[in-house]
């Protein structure tokens, strides 16, 4: 068993152990505030045209961007217009977004009633409902409470460390599975579920036209504590209070069966690093707390040392400990400097980077960028997470160049080493004949996870009127016994955030960026005489990723001669000489020649100096 460690919020600490053992540095928390819990749920009544609008900003087209707001209408009534939110995630982008690091809500319908906004409520760590909240909360007022458990508080305020700048002081206000919440009209109750994060919840709102439910995201694995536990048992109390709106996680609806449970998993693990004849490399997510926590008993266990890199790995395995999550021998800790101290055999290294990203440390390790940390004949590297969508090219990159420099690899299509946070299809059922609700409306997914949820719901005896499946930024409107799917859609398009720039890139700046990945860039530089409209010498021409200069002279110079006559055609008895039209056209009719002979639309860039 693990004991809870207690937390001084606030204070500037540091794991100080022998030399060498050091975890990471943990920046000075936010102070957060104990959620003051209500004894009992005191719903308000409510007028015959009392309603809720259940407005999801993102989240419903696809993975990430996770964010929705509850908003209760009453004319006359003291609540009307209160609003609560659930999430405040990013999203991150897709191939077809060059340069953007990603993606964010948006929350214009949001501005000009955030005086009524009550409170926001996160349901977990992960960074598809946290990540936006830098960006969000200033605009929206830093007053607003944030309500979540410890761990995903601490998270959330070691991320806004990162962001002081831009992000401002949090009003965090910390709960747990059994607070019970007076937000206005909005009586909140919470339990815990299951996921891949520790101190996850989903969330119960009881409001004068009924009892509406969100999971968040959640699995359901009767087997095993590791991951945390899903409260079946209040669910199915719950249900019968009548509950009206049941909204639910999409992620792994695709998936038949049930999800695997941790236990599953620690016992191939255990296998895997009793075993190991060389030095075992487990990539991993840096939130997979629950099962780094195994993977370092295990560890322990058989007297292994343990490297931790990777600098979201490190602080958040810090911030675990300290709340107690996860426990550490620091005996067992060693530096990545230290590694050569120790017998193959006995070391074992946590990294992250098992999607392939660029700068993570598995990649670092095999481009050999790493300064401590080189590939041996012998060793073995484990991915004990699945792929997600889109990083399917960077993580097959990754393996061959582990098999190329003689590394065994092992993944969880060779063995059962991950067990996914959401849940497949038999236990989303079984969540929906718990709950027992009137309407079910799928979240959480891309639209087909969501019709997929649908047809589950439909098996699991919802009639097909009852479930409603939306869009981001699609209006639904509760009123009591009754949940209906309107035309209004308040605006929920991508916010992307480019390094400092947050909305300021559009659809015509990717097509941009697009057009540069794909045939490249060509400069011409004409000086031209103002009072003659003559050229002054040979124009100047750059190329970047479109033709190598060197070995195109033939296209070279028909192109200088195509613009010595378009120059001189454009220039001709025009006095004053319009340049937006000389440039215009050189654009034009040079990129038409350039597709001529190429076959390629690189994009001209035509700069006309006067003289």
């Amino acid at each position: 068993m693990i004991t809870k460690q207690k937390i001084h919020p606030g204070r500037r600490e540091k794991f100080t152990k022998t030399s060498g053992r050091v975890i990471a540095p943990l920046d000075a928390l936010e102070e957060v505030k104990k959620a003051k819990s209500v004894e009992k749920i005191m719903v308000p009544a409510g007028s015959k045209d009392a309603k809720i609008r259940v407005v999801p900003l993102g989240g419903l087209e696809e993975v990430g961007r996770n964010m929705m707001y509850l908003e209760y209408l009453d004319p006359g009534s003291k609540y009307h217009g209160d609003i609560i939110i659930i999430d405040i995630g990013l999203q991150f982008p897709e191939e077809n977004m060059p340069g953007i690091d990603y993606i964010i809500p948006n929350i214009k319908s949001l501005l000009p009633k955030k005086n009524k906004i009550k409170a926001a409520i996160i349901t977990h760590a992960h960074y598809d409902h946290i990540g936006a909240i830098p960006h969000v909360m200033p605009k929206l007022g830093s007053q607003i409470p944030l309500y979540g458990t410890d761990l995903t508080l601490a998270i959330i305020a070691k991320r806004q460390v990162e962001y002081q700048d831009i992000g401002g002081r949090l009003n965090l206000v910390e709960i747990n599975n059994d607070t019970k919440l007076d937000l206005g009209v909005f009586q909140i109750e919470f339990f815990g579920v299951s996921h891949n994060i520790p101190g996850s919840v989903g969330v119960i709102v009881h409001s004068p036209i009924g009892i509406l439910v969100h999971t968040g995201d959640f699995k359901i694995d009767t087997r095993s504590s590791i991951g945390g536990v899903t409260e079946m048992d209040k669910l199915k109390n719950l249900s019968k209070k009548n509950v009206l709106l049941l909204m639910s996680d999409s992620t792994n609806a695709r998936e038949t069966g049930h999800q695997f449970s941790e236990v599953d998993i620690q016992h191939e693990m255990e296998t895997i690093i009793k075993n190991a004849k060389g030095r075992l490399i487990i990539g991993t997510f840096a939130s997979l707390l629950g099962r780094l926590n195994e993977i370092l008993q295990i560890a322990e266990k058989y007297d292994k040392r343990v490297v931790i890199d990777g600098r979201s790995m490190k602080a958040n395995i810090e911030i675990a400990s300290r709340l107690g999550y996860i426990k550490i021998n620091p005996a067992i800790l060693i530096s990545a400097s230290e590694i050569k101290r120790y017998p193959s055999n006995k070391v074992m290294i946590l990294a992250t980077g098992a999607q392939g990203e660029e700068n993570a440390v598995l990649m670092r390790i095999v481009t050999k960028r790493h300064k401590y940390l080189k590939l041996e004949s012998g060793d073995t590297v484990v991915f004990s997470s699945s792929v997600i969508p889109g990083n399917e090219r960077s993580v097959q990159f990754l393996t061959d160049k582990l098999y190329r420099d003689g590394a065994e690899v092992i993944n969880y299509r060779m063995l059962d080493i991950h067990a996914g946070g959401h849940a497949k299809q038999e236990d989303l059922k079984l969540m929906i004949e718990t709950v027992k609700p009137q309407y079910f409306m799928p979240i959480e997914g891309n639209h087909s996870f969501l019709r997929i949820h649908a047809q589950v719901a439909r098996r699991a005896g919802i009639t097909d009127k009852n479930i409603i499946v939306a869009d981001n930024g699609q209006v639904l409107e509760a009123r009591e016994n009754s949940v209906v799917l309107t035309k209004e859609y308040v605006p929920a398009n991508y916010i992307m955030v480019d390094g400092l720039g947050v909305g300021d890139v559009q659809e015509v700046v990717l097509r941009d960026r697009q057009m540069l990945a794909e045939d490249g860039i060509f400069v011409l530089i004409a000086t031209i005489d103002a009072s003659t409209g003559k050229l002054r010498g040979s124009p100047d021409i750059i190329s970047r990723g479109f033709i190598y200069l060197r070995e195109s002279k033939e296209l070279l110079y028909q192109t200088r001669q195509l613009i010595k006559k378009i120059v001189e055609n454009d220039t001709k008895n025009m006095h004053p000489i319009n340049w937006a039209w000389v440039k215009n056209n050189l654009r034009d009719e040079v990129g038409k020649f350039l597709f001529q002979k190429t076959h390629r639309r690189p994009m001209v860039l035509p700069v006309v100096i006067e003289v």
